[in-house]
């Protein structure tokens, strides 16, 4: 007799957001959610091993749409598949010593441009004009110009992702990014949460860093580029 698997949370943390306290920012329908385009370019699907799920993702996007994709599973073969990039999910231990940050400040909707701009030069990760409104972003500024920001993004039960973390090139190595992560961290757990992050498996620094703060490996998650059937 087989043993019942065991689903945890953090295995479909887009879904579990979307459905529970993201929920007034999603779209969709019963297999196939997706944020609001000004908010996040973050979908999810309530089964990747369910043919029905990748029917409605495909009418909720689109013929021809391009998306990315965090799933275990593979997709039918009417999907076109672009390409895929390995991660790795991370989730804070007990060795995390996260604390508040006398020089962050939160962001907010005045500071949206400010933020583009410091994404694009860093390219942490996608964002979007809205996205700030998922959680709370905290940034250090420097002469008035925006230098680091880190802040939250998914929110499945019981835990919150650290996303955004970036430094712009002329202040990295002042440990600005790993007060930023501490600061963020200190919220999440205030709320009595266990942070979490994502990483490209790719960015060896930044997995460092992250294990040197107090998280530890997960799991490897894979996303897949992949193109809608035209019909």
């Amino acid at each position: 007799m087989s043993t019942p698997t065991t689903v945890h949370v953090l295995d479909n943390p887009a879904w579990e957001s979307l459905t529970g306290a993201h929920a007034q920012f999603a779209e969709g329908t019963e297999r196939a959610l997706r944020y609001r385009a000004a908010v996040s370019p973050i979908l999810a699907l309530s089964d990747a091993d369910d043919p029905r799920a990748w029917d409605e993702l495909a009418a909720l996007v689109g013929p021809g749409s391009r998306v990315v994709l965090a799933t275990s599973g593979s997709a039918p073969a009417s999907w076109g598949r672009l390409g895929e990039f390995a991660g790795v999910q991370m989730v804070a231990t007990d060795a995390l010593q996260d604390a508040p940050d006398a020089e962050a400040v939160v962001l907010g909707a005045a500071d949206v441009d400010d933020m583009l701009a410091l994404v694009a030069r860093n390219q942490p990760g996608p964002f979007e004009p809205e996205t700030y409104r998922l959680g709370t972003y905290l940034g250090i500024r420097r002469d008035g110009a925006l230098v680091a920001m880190a802040g939250e993004r998914q929110h499945p039960p019981g835990y919150t992702e650290i996303s955004a973390v970036c430094t712009d090139a002329a202040y990295r190595g002042q440990g600005l990014a790993a007060r930023l992560v501490r600061a963020v961290a200190a919220g999440i757990r205030a709320r009595g949460e266990t942070p979490f992050l994502h990483a490209s498996a790719e960015n060896t620094n930044a997995i460092r860093l992250y294990e040197a703060l107090g998280f530890e490996l997960r799991r490897q998650v894979t996303f897949l580029a992949l193109l809608a059937p035209e019909r």
